[in-house]
């Protein structure tokens, strides 16, 4: 064999490699493969590179190992240098830098991120959110402050707001005239406040004092609305030490937000036992002080104060940087004339802690005067000591994220601060021009900087420059932060897209707005309306005792209830299969005393009627109320023109003859599709044997979100709609009082089709194309959309009208076919990955948009008159006149006919088939056709000649049944002959 640099090249080798390449390869080849290089050495050469690469690392990069040493070598050097005495703090260590990330609600917002820009980027779509804020008073606080600024800043971007609160006050005026909508709410006696929080994107609760409002939307149908809960108060963290039960029942309030906000990262950890995993930390507002007048009261001449301040975490090393901080003021006694006395105040620990003895044990070591180092409590005392101190050295190394709160009362307050290089520091304070700054590897400079600012224990004219620059700059500081915070926040729990804010509006807070109203400071009622929500949580639980005793308990009994649940609807379906092959059968005549007797059967059997029943039975119209959910409740009629009808069973109003639609729809157990359908499953339940629930010539519906929104009809509305009916002036018409052209979401100059398109986040008429096509069996690429024009009238939105009964079958045979065809397009999508094509978001109520306006395509297309009732007045409108519609309308695809043959066909395929695949159809109603009737009745017949073939077996057995012969003849003894012969 010939070898390998002999051989051929080959044919790409010109491709990569040229002639001089190849050699140099070649060669080193050889230079490895002859033993031109001792291995040992080639080892030994690189063991030495990596060494010095690695004392390279350790000795000369920064923040390396061998630094941090060195650096904590020098300190302890520093301070245990002729102090012995204070060996005891060679245990302790230094703070490390604190970083609060809240990994859940993080998690939580990159799940929401990959349907979030899927959706979005396709579209290309940015909506314009409505939010609700929501306040406890109308004082000033910092609540506030921070909402009015968060709230003109996001305005810019084309956020909506509307304002709520509790109470009235001073405050009031001023959301008024920055241009905010506001309400003042009441809450009834089961803490409703009457308010469709669905009308909202999200809502922004301020302050604990607002705790009341979740109860209103911990209900459905408004529990899973975003909710964003500000607290800046520490009273509650007080109140749950040792509280289990208390705790338990502050968690679900806590729950029940998407996401608790806290200025700082002290609040969430006094609020750790009440965590869920939504805390998130925001900046806001510096405290009220920078909007007050310093009031100096102090009474001394010739003390010159000094605070010492640090984190309002206490860990280990705190002490040991508090004796470094006092280490480097010890040169301050030598400076200066005996008149006048150094004071120094530090501030650390509570009234449980020991840190005032270790304080003192410093003091002593390091040879301070007694008197001239004195430990001040936290508890209460932060702002006396802000206030009372001449400059502020904030003492703790433990980096942050936020800037220091007492450091920014301090700047509010115009004292010179002294602080440690951190760079969340550096991003406001500016060494020598607002502050002064030191390293903290090197204490020393502190003791430089005391020196140029102290001139015979005065203030030097550079100190008094820096203080006042310091307090101009503290009334504006983390406004950027705070403003984008909210803005990144919100865009994350909403799934809404914002535009960029300006800088303009994100450059200083609203302090203008208040500066006539200083003085109206929150009254400190926080504990009492703790109390009244704590009230609460008593009457809830005792209301919920059964359910919560069930919920505690073992998954044993929920067991049993979930089998006897199944049991009851299994024989409850039996029984109805049962009538309704006794009403299909055929009636024979009968004779009179027959017909008495099934008659007084049926009355024993019937329950005594309800009032609303009995008055409702004389009346030409009744009115129906789809809800879900005890936040509904406020906004249902209870006259005997409406009646609700609960989509749950669980939801239903006690003491309320109000109709439960899934005992007459079990499709409605579904959650899905009871969220899907929405208030077509209270028509669908309805229209299931109509005949048992609804007796009244004419049929109507209204959303309990029209009477929420002030749409809902008036007395003169409902008067002139009764004579209307009565009276037949406009035939079999479809009545309508909610209008498209006044809706919040209607932009005006827009058509049908493109009202539809914006509420079904642009997919309307795609949907509706492909729903249709697969109902009618048309081919797939053929363009299938009725004309809706807009130029003859407008049309009816919220489900609010009115219809002939027969018109209303005739109605949801329709819609239960349309619905089947929408769900096999877009079932998969939704159900299983979320992702729904008439919405711009996660919705459960996927469908409800589009299914909102289906009721005037069918109206339109299949001839019926369109008539507007003003709810208010009374007075009525035709809309879409007849002579106007000719050759526009589909009536030939709507008509009865077409829709019957198309419902038999359905039917007949359901009963040949069966349920072999995933079908809604048969699930929405009645399956029936003429072949059904037929199949039924011979089942009849045969079941009839089976009972007459057992009858006729049964006499033949009768007949050859062996019968047994006599035993024998009776004869009469001779006495008893005798004695009857005696007697004649």
């Amino acid at each position: 064999m010939g070898s390998l640099e002999n051989r051929p090249p080959l044919k790409r080798d010109h491709l990569f490699h040229s002639s001089s390449c190849s050699s140099v390869r070649s060669r080193f080849a050889r230079l490895f493969l002859f033993n031109k290089i001792n291995y040992l050495q080639l080892i030994c050469a690189v063991s030495v590179s990596f060494f010095f690469v690695f004392l390279f690392q350790i000795f000369f990069l920064p923040g390396s190992a061998a630094n941090e040493e060195e650096m904590k070598y020098d300190k302890f050097h520093y301070l245990f240098t002729n102090n012995s005495n204070l060996s005891f703090l060679k245990e302790l260590g230094f703070g490390e830098d604190l970083q609060f990330e809240p990994l859940k609600l993080l998690d939580k917002f990159q799940d929401g991120a990959k349907y979030f820009n899927g959706s979005f980027a396709s579209k290309g779509v940015i909506l314009k959110p409505k939010l609700a804020l929501v306040f406890p008073d109308m004082w000033v606080d910092s609540h506030q402050i921070l909402m009015v600024t968060i709230a003109t800043a996001l305005r810019e971007t084309g956020y909506e707001f509307e304002i709520f609160s509790l109470e009235d006050g001073p405050v009031c005026a001023i959301w008024r005239d920055v241009g905010f909508r506001l309400r003042v709410i009441n809450a009834d006696e089961n803490t409703n406040f009457g308010i469709d929080w669905l009308n909202y994107n999200g809502i922004l609760v301020n302050s604990l004092k607002a705790a009341s409002v979740f109860y209103s939307l911990m209900q459905e149908p408004f529990k899973h609305v975003p909710v964003i809960w500000t607290i800046h108060e520490q009273e509650l963290a007080l109140r749950l030490s040792g509280q289990t039960q208390l705790v338990d029942n502050w968690r679900k309030l806590f729950s029940r937000a998407t996401a608790v906000v806290f200025p700082n990262y002290i609040l969430p950890m006094a609020y750790s036992a009440c965590d869920p995993g939504n805390y998130f930390v925001i900046p806001g507002p510096p405290a009220e002080a920078c909007n007050t007048v310093q009031n100096d009261n102090r009474n001394r001449k010739n003390d010159f104060v000094v605070a010492v301040v640090g984190s309002q975490l206490l860990y280990r090393g705190l002490l040991l940087e508090y004796a470094l901080v006092l280490k480097a003021l010890h040169p301050l006694l030598q400076k200066g004339s005996n008149n006048s006395r150094l004071k120094i105040l530090v501030l650390i620990g509570n009234s449980t802690s020991k840190f005032g003895t270790a304080v003192e044990t410093i003091a002593q070591n390091l040879k301070y005067p007694n008197g001239t180092v004195n430990h001040i409590r936290v508890d209460g005392n932060a702002d006396n000591v802000v206030r009372d101190a001449d400059i502020l050295i904030y003492g703790s190394f433990l980096g942050e994220n936020i800037f220091p709160e007492i450091l920014r009362k301090a700047m509010c307050l115009g004292k010179p601060i002294i602080a440690p290089d951190f760079p969340i520091i550096q991003k406001y304070v500016r060494d020598e021009v607002n502050g002064y700054l030191f390293p903290k590897e090197n204490i020393t400079v502190l003791t430089q900087i005391m020196f140029r600012l102290i001139s015979k224990r005065e203030f030097a004219p550079l100190a008094r420059n820096a203080a006042s620059i310091g307090k101009i700059v503290a009334k504006n500081l983390m406004v950027s932060e705070s403003v984008d915070g909210y803005a990144s926040l919100l865009e994350n729990t909403l799934l809404i897209p914002s535009e960029k804010i300006p800088v303009e509006w994100k450059s200083e807070w609203k302090w203008r707005y208040f500066e006539a109203i200083t003085n109206a400071l929150s009254p400190n009622r926080i504990n009492k309306l703790l109390d009244k929500v704590e009230r609460q949580f008593n009457r809830t639980r005792k209301e919920n005792s059964v359910d919560f005793f069930i919920t505690r308990n073992d998954t044993f009994l929920y067991t049993i209830w979930e089998e006897q649940k199944h049991v009851d609807f299994d024989n409850a379906r039996k029984r109805r299969e049962d009538d309704e092959l006794k009403d299909r059968s055929d009636q024979n005549r009968k004779i009179w005393d027959e017909v008495y007797r099934n008659a007084r059967r049926v009355d024993r059997s019937l329950h005594e009627r309800d009032e609303g029943e009995l008055e409702r039975t004389g009346q030409p119209l009744c009115i129906y109320e789809p809800y879900f959910g005890e936040g509904t409740w406020p906004f249902l009629h209870r006259t005997s023109l409406y009646r609700g009808i609960a989509l749950s069973t669980k939801s239903r109003r006690k003491g309320v003859d109000d109709v439960d639609a899934p005992s007459r729809l079990p499709l409605l157990n579904n959650g899905y599709y009871r969220d899907v359908l929405g208030e077509y499953g209270a028509f669908f339940a309805i229209a299931n044997r109509i005949d048992r629930v609804h007796k009244n010539a004419w049929i109507g519906f209204q959303s309990w979100r029209a009477t929420a929104s002030m749409k809902s009809l008036s007395k003169s509305g409902e008067k002139s709609l009764l004579d209307a009916i009565e009276s037949r002036k406009h035939g079999e018409a479809l009545y309508f009082w909610t209008r498209l052209d006044t809706d919040p979401r209607y932009v005006s100059g827009r058509d049908f089709w493109s009202f539809c398109d914006r509420i079904n986040a642009g997919n309307c008429q795609f949907a509706f194309t492909k729903a249709l096509t697969k109902m009618y069996g048309l081919k797939r690429n053929s363009s299938f959309l009725p004309q809706m024009p807009s130029n003859e009238g407008t049309w009816s939105v919220m489900h609010c009208w009115v219809l002939p009964t027969r018109s209303f079958m005739e109605f949801v045979m329709f819609s239960r076919m349309f619905v089947d065809a929408l769900d096999s397009q877009f079932y998969d999508e939704h159900h299983k990955i979320g992702q729904c094509y008439q919405s711009l978001s996660k919705d459960k109520n996927c469908y409800s948009g589009l299914l909102e306006l289906l009721v005037n395509v069918w109206a339109y297309h299949s001839a019926r008159r369109m008539v507007y009732v003003d709810p208010t007045t009374g007075e009525m409108q035709e809309q879409h006149k007849l002579s106007q519609r000719r050759g526009q309308m589909w009536v030939q695809w709507f008509q009865l006919s077409t829709l019957k043959s198309m419902d038999e066909d359905l039917a007949e395929e359901f009963d040949y088939e069966g349920p072999t695949k995933r079908w809604i159809w048969p699930l929405t109603g009645e399956v029936f056709w003429q072949g059904i009737y037929e199949k039924e009745r011979n089942m009849r017949f045969k079941e009839k000649e089976k009972k007459k073939q057992q009858s006729r077996e049964k006499i033949q057995r009768m007949k050859k049944r062996a019968r047994q012969k006599a035993l024998g003849k009776y004869v009469k003894p001779v006495e008893e002959i005798e004695s009857i012969s005696t007697a004649q």
